[in-house]
C-alpha cells in the first residue's frame, strides 16, 4: 500500500501543480475553442490567465506559506539532548550524482542548522533520513551527501546514523523511530523545513515517536511584511508551489492515516 500511495502521490502532484495546472486549462480552454465551444474556452483562458496573475503578483502565497510556517513556533532548546532527527530535502542530489560533492537546494538549512545544533549538544546522535525519492530517473540517495558533508564539516562519523530506506514523510518517521530507538524520558529534535513540521510532525506522533519540533528554512518575513509579495514574481509562484503541495499533502496523509489530525498543531 505504501508502494502504491507513493507513486500516486508523485504522478498526481506532477499534474496538478500550479503552472501545469494553469497550462493545462488554457490548452483545455483552446481545444474548446477550437471544437466550437468559443465562449467556454475563451472563458478558461480568462480563467487561467487571472490565476497566473494573482499567483505570480499577490501575496497569495507568502499567505499560505505562513500559515504553514507559523504553525510550530521555535520555542526554548533544553538542556540535555538524546538525538537530533534531521529530514531530508536539503540536497540536490541529481547535480551531486552528475558533478560529484554535495550540492545544496535552497532547503540547505535542514544540513546546515542540524550541523550547529550537534556542535552545541556533542553527545547527541544525528538521524539523517533521506533516501531516493525519484520516480523517472535513476538516483542517489540523499544520505551519500549528507554523510560527506556532515563528515566533512567535523562531525564524526560513529555519531551520523544514515536512513537511506525512507522516500517520504511516513517513512522518515517509521525509520527513525525504529533507528533512534528513543528511551523514556528523552528529548529528540525534529530538523525540518518550518513550512513542514505540521505534516512531519503529524507522522512522526502517528509513528508513536515524541520529538520536539525545530523549525528551520523559513520562506516567509514576520509581521505585516508577509503581505508585500516579492519583486521577482517567480518566487511567489514558487511559494504558492510548496504551500498547495503541503496542504494536499497534509489532507492525503490524513486520509490515509499517516498523520493524527488533519492540521497537527502543538
Amino acid at each position: 500500500m505504501n508502494f502504491l500511495f507513493f507513486y500516486v502521490a508523485k504522478i498526481g502532484w506532477l499534474l496538478v501543480q500550479p503552472l501545469v495546472a494553469i497550462l493545462l486549462l488554457i490548452l483545455l480552454g483552446l481545444a474548446l475553442r477550437w471544437l466550437a465551444w468559443r465562449r467556454l474556452g475563451a472563458g478558461l483562458v480568462a480563467l487561467a490567465i487571472v490565476a497566473l496573475a494573482v499567483v505570480s503578483l499577490s501575496p497569495l502565497g507568502l499567505l499560505m506559506m505562513a500559515s504553514l510556517e507559523n504553525r510550530f513556533p521555535r520555542t526554548e532548546l533544553p538542556e540535555n539532548v538524546a538525538g537530533i532527527v534531521v529530514l531530508g530535502g536539503a540536497f540536490d542530489t541529481r547535480i551531486a550524482r552528475t558533478r560529484g560533492g554535495a550540492e545544496f537546494n535552497e532547503a540547505a538549512d535542514r544540513a546546515t542548522e542540524a550541523l550547529l545544533l550537534a556542535r552545541r549538544y556533542p553527545q547527541a546522535k544525528v538521524i539523517f533520513s533521506g533516501g531516493d525519492a525519484s520516480i523517472f530517473a535513476e538516483d542517489v540517495p540523499e544520505t551519500e551527501s549528507a554523510e560527506a558533508f556532515f563528515v566533512g564539516a567535523g562531525l564524526p562519523r560513529d555519531r551520523l546514523i544514515l536512513d537511506a530506506r525512507a522516500r517520504d514523510t511516513f517513512e522518515n518517521a517509521v525509520y527513525s523511530k525504529e533507528l533512534a530507538d528513543p528511551r523514556p524520558g528523552e528529548t529528540w529534535l525534529l530538523v525540518t523545513s518550518a513550512f513542514h513540521l505540521p505534516r512531519a510532525v503529524g507522522c512522526f506522533r502517528k509513528a508513536g515517536f515524541s520529538v520536539l519540533p525545530y523549525p528551520v528554512d523559513y520562506r516567509t518575513p514576520g509581521g505585516a511584511t508577509v503581505w508585500q509579495p516579492s519583486s521577482a514574481s517567480i518566487r511567489n509562484v514558487e511559494k504558492v508551489h510548496f504551500a498547495i503541495r503541503e496542504y494536499l499533502g497534509l489532507l492525503a496523509y490524513r486520509l490515509q492515516g499517516r498523520t493524527d489530525a488533519l492540521f497537527p498543531a502543538p
